[in-house]
């Protein structure tokens, strides 16, 4: 009877124990529960993006471009892969295959030759790859999901208003401009049609591919073919500092005012001289702000991601930085 008893209770603690080690709720959500933290980091899909744009290795705006938009994609939790074409169009599109191949979701782009790209965009289409359009503009916007850049009109018509301004009775202009580059033939449209009617006579015009070394090249030969020169209007900031390293060689040619477009550390530095008269030959720049660009182009493109539809290009506004205001922004960085 003892030994019956035994058993029975044994049986009643093996039966017991077990459970004892159990949660209240097996089997059910409650039990080894995901924290909703936890559970929207599982959810969330991890993007490659790719990035080309003209060139990084002579502008720095791009590069600076570039930085924006990977802090902003690596803080969304996404990974990108950039590619530096350097102007070469051709290069541009075999970089472009070379990161469908490693598999990219989306591509922040800004063309080379905005005409020639036209078959980087059926590839990119081709294979499903979401196109931020950045800066300048592909020839047909139809074929990209979103497009983020400046109001290049507004930054060369703010730099025509100024020139008005500095010569009421007008003079005679230089204009070094790329028109492979839709960002600058948009910028020196608009400043064309600030000094329209006028009294200002365009004596010349001359591709020098938004470089500097070409700018400075092109200028030293135009000011002696055209001496009296009052104003010379550039594409972007660099052929502005290339154009002033030739104005400044010759005394006679003290009187020309300079332009740019970008609103770069390094054109604000000139800006910010005062020693001798060389230093007054650049008078301001429409500036342009890449951080903030960078951040909506990144924001659009998860969007766009996310299958929203951007229907309306993104413009970014300009505002024009001189020697009376450049202070206010700062050298040592981009507004």
């Amino acid at each position: 009877m003892q030994k019956k008893i035994l058993s029975i209770i044994l049986c009643m603690i093996l039966c017991i124990l077990p459970l004892s080690g159990c949660k209240k709720n097996v089997g059910t959500p409650e039990d080894n529960a995901v924290s909703p933290e936890e559970e929207k980091q599982e959810e969330t899909e991890v993007y490659t993006f790719g990035y080309t744009c003209t060139t990084m290795a002579d502008n720095p705006y791009f590069a600076v471009l570039e930085e924006a938009i990977r802090e902003e994609v690596e803080k969304q939790g996404g990974q990108m892969i950039t590619r530096d074409p350097k102007g070469d169009d051709t290069l541009q599109l075999e970089q472009i295959n070379e990161m469908i191949e490693e598999g990219i979701d989306a591509i922040f782009l800004s063309p080379v030759n905005w005409e020639t790209i036209q078959p980087g965009l059926d590839a990119l289409r081709e294979a499903g790859v979401k196109i931020i359009n950045i800066d300048t503009e592909v020839k047909d916007l139809n074929l990209v999901d979103a497009y983020v850049g400046t109001d290049n009109k507004q930054a060369g018509y703010l730099c025509g208003e100024d020139v008005v301004q500095r010569f009421p009775e007008g003079g005679k202009v230089l204009i070094l401009e790329c028109p492979n580059t839709n960002s600058i033939n948009e910028r020196i449209t608009g400043f064309e049609e600030a000094i329209a009617d006028q009294g200002f006579e365009i004596v010349a015009r001359e591709n020098v591919n938004g470089s500097k070394e070409i700018s400075m090249e092109t200028t030293k030969r135009l000011l002696k073919q055209y001496p009296d020169v009052d104003v010379i209007m550039c594409g972007n900031d660099q052929t502005a500092l290339g154009a002033k390293r030739a104005a400044e060689t010759d005394q006679a040619y003290a009187g020309v005012v300079i332009y740019g477009v970008d609103g770069s550390p390094d054109l604000k530095k000139e800006l910010q001289k005062s020693d001798d008269i060389s230093d007054d030959i650049i008078v301001g720049t429409a500036a342009q702000r890449p951080i903030t660009l960078g951040k909506d182009a990144v924001k659009s493109a998860f969007q766009v991601l996310d299958g929203e539809k951007i229907k309306e290009p993104i413009y970014e506004e300009t505002f024009l930085i001189t020697k009376d205001n450049v202070d206010m922004y700062g050298a040592d960085g981009w507004q």
